[in-house]
């Protein structure tokens, strides 16, 4: 018996990391996750989807209430549903399906990731794209298709750009991702601020907002007016509550995010998701549309058609390049990464890299098609619709199955081949959920709803029926030992990677801290507020708005500087620690 359990626990030693629960002394605190979520969510897809509102003609007052709503729902569902199962089982939601759910619903579920982060990683390579069309001069891509060459080679360039990083230095990305997100949120900020005297002047021939109701007034005539882009009335607040709650419904209800929320002490830390749902989702949409609307008056052009690399360009000057460039490019990598790894579970005998070119192949065509990341609101509700129904699996077996007193883990334990009530469920709830869409029995953007439901109810029936309510004393048994040596092997890895967080106090840090904080996000801020309200006539909006775009640039090289540079020196301390 000794024998045995050595062996077992040698083979747990060995098993990558990834197929183990996250050990406790790798778990984090709230800080880290505020931090994260603020960075994830604050991406070039906001440039997308605020003119996208615009188009759908939403109204003001719609807007402000029920995107509020909105993401305050979406940031619930990551606490009570996401971070529950998370912390609960301490594994990516990939893991979880490898070991509960079978080869062949693993397969499956991987193939539809694949399709979904690569519809994601070419939009936003095509947003990054339009921010250089606009350096060359190359006119507006209004159709669904490239129509000039040389867009179509500036979006397949920056394609294999992105694939070429995410083959070799998938890590660098990730690094310069975590610096961005103080300096995305001041710029979508600023962005909005400069345009708003531009948009109030065309309307009331004055470049100031004497109060709240001005802007109120303002964004309701010129920005969320209630008509849509084919100029009948627009969506309602239903729908714009349902829009942001339905925007990450895979991550939420869909359990994606399992692979960050794994890592939190508590499952209360899912409430940290609000920094991105309030400030990507809520004040980057907002600000996002507010620019869009004056690009497209300033071009004379539908809000539609409007390119984030116009709205990014009128709005920040040679900053919103920067921005755009960046903001694209840092959300595709992620996404190229991730459908190269889900590509790979499906064809596990090709290699990471060269799955990750064959995937990369096919960004670089869908990255020259403009109507990919105009659609990108209903692609995000559809994907969701997609992998809801493995939420809701994963759900019933975590959460209700041990109220009724079912195996959670029944299919492990009973051996069977395949988890045939997960295939069924899934299959019968894509039917069910698309088929809800084409009688247009709600609007699309609540479909993952009842779906959900259905996959709770339906595969626990199933899984009852397949031996969910029986009892596998043997396999019982390996069970608590396996769990018994990952709990060694925890211990061992704790003893060998304890170490004491060092806080950086020199002196030189402090100066490089202050530099990038003051001049790469308080002077741009400050000179965006100068540029708001203390613009009292056209000529002094002019002045104030070129030395905003003047300086902001220099500001922003300064701040990619200093705050690399602080970072690295962060990580060689950690490292001496």
């Amino acid at each position: 018996m000794m024998s045995e359990n050595t062996d077992l626990d040698r083979s747990v030693a060995k098993m990558d990391d990834e197929l183990l629960p996250v050990p406790k002394h790798r778990l984090h605190g709230p800080g880290h996750f505020l931090g994260l979520y603020g960075a994830e969510h604050v991406a070039a897809t906001e440039f997308v989807i605020g003119a996208a509102f615009v188009a759908m003609g939403a109204t003001i007052q719609d807007i402000l209430v029920g995107l509020l709503i909105g993401n305050t729902l979406a940031a619930l569902s990551f606490w009570l549903i996401t971070a529950q199962i998370a912390v609960k089982t301490r594994l990516s939601l990939y893991t979880y399906l490898d070991q509960n759910m079978g080869e062949k619903f693993s397969r499956f579920y991987n193939g539809a990731n694949v399709l979904i982060f690569v519809a994601i990683s070419a939009a936003m390579i095509t947003v990054s794209a339009t921010a250089v069309r606009v350096l060359f001069e190359i006119p507006p891509q209004i159709y669904p298709y490239p129509s000039n060459f040389a867009f179509a080679a500036i979006a397949a360039s920056a394609s294999v750009i992105a694939v070429a990083v995410a083959y070799y230095g998938f890590n660098v990305v990730a690094q310069f991702a975590t610096i961005c997100t103080p300096w995305l949120m001041v710029m979508f900020t600023a962005g909005g601020m400069v345009l708003i005297p531009a948009l109030n002047e065309s309307l009331t021939g004055y470049t100031t907002l004497a109060s709240f109701s001005d802007f109120m007034s303002l964004a309701g005539t010129t920005v969320f007016t209630g008509i849509n882009a084919e100029g009948k009335p627009g969506i309602g607040l239903i729908e714009v509550i349902g829009f942001a709650w339905a925007a990450n419904t895979f991550a939420h209800f869909g359990l994606i995010d399992m692979v960050l929320l794994r890592y939190a002490k508590k499952p209360v830390y899912g409430l940290c998701t609000a920094t991105g749902m309030m400030f990507g989702h809520y004040v980057a949409w907002i600000s996002a549309a507010l620019m869009g609307a004056a690009t497209a008056s300033i071009m004379k052009l539908s809000i539609s058609v409007v390119s984030p690399g116009d709205v990014a360009y009128y709005a920040l000057g040679a900053t919103g390049f920067v921005i755009v460039i960046i903001a694209g490019w840092t959300t595709a990598n992620p996404n190229l990464y991730r459908a190269g790894l889900a590509a790979q579970a499906v064809f596990p005998k090709i290699s990471r890299q060269k799955i990750t070119l064959m995937v990369g192949a096919v960004v670089v065509v869908g990255s020259c098609f403009p109507f990919i990341y105009r659609s990108i609101l209903p692609i995000l509700a559809y994907a969701g619709l997609v992998l809801v129904p493995i939420g809701g699996i994963v759900f019933a077996e975590q959460l209700i199955f041990p109220r009724l007193g079912y195996k959670t883990y029944w299919y492990r334990l009973s051996g069977v081949k395949d988890n045939i009530p997960a295939l069924i469920t899934w299959g019968v709830c894509l039917v069910f959920g698309f088929g809800l869409d084409s009688m247009n029995v709600i609007p699309f953007v609540y479909l993952f709803l009842p779906t959900w439901f259905v996959s709770v109810i339906l595969y626990t029936v199933l899984a009852k029926k397949a031996g969910a309510d029986k009892s596998y004393p043997e396999a019982e048994k390996k069970m608590q030992e396996f769990n018994a040596s990952v709990e060694k092997h925890h211990a061992k890895l704790e003893a060998q990677e304890s170490s004491v967080h060092v806080k950086d106090t020199r002196v030189l840090t402090k100066v490089i801290r202050a530099v990038w904080i003051v001049i790469g996000l308080l002077v741009p801020a400050v000179l965006a507020w100068r540029v708001l309200f203390n613009s009292p006539d056209l000529y002094a909006y002019y002045v104030n708005r070129e030395m905003f775009y003047n300086l902001t640039i220099w500001c922003t090289f300064i701040y990619f500087v200093f705050a690399w540079w602080d970072l690295q020196r962060s990580k060689s301390l950690q490292k001496k620690a």
